[in-house]
């Protein structure tokens, strides 16, 4: 064998072996990326069915109600500052 042919030998194995570990990191953070994923989900899933919060005073109304008094809170003008 010439030189030629060992450095050609020499050089596929080191950039097959390059390319073969890119490829298992690559492949071992597939899992974490799904997990994160499912989470991300999720949370908007829970983000989307989230009722507001109540305030003090709102546990037994109506949604409609809520709406109105939300509305009026709205039409009132905030407090001066000193």
């Amino acid at each position: 064998m010439n030189d030629a042919t060992i450095i050609a030998v020499l050089a596929v194995a080191g950039v097959l072996s390059i390319v073969l570990f890119s490829l298992k990191g690559l492949l071992d953070q597939i899992p974490d990326v799904l997990d994160a994923a499912g989470r991300t989900r999720e949370a908007w899933l829970r983000l989307r069915r989230a009722e507001p919060p109540l305030r003090a005073g709102d546990e037994e109304q109506s949604p409609g109600q809520q709406v109105q008094r939300g509305r009026r809170d709205q039409d009132q003008e905030p407090p001066v500052a000193a």
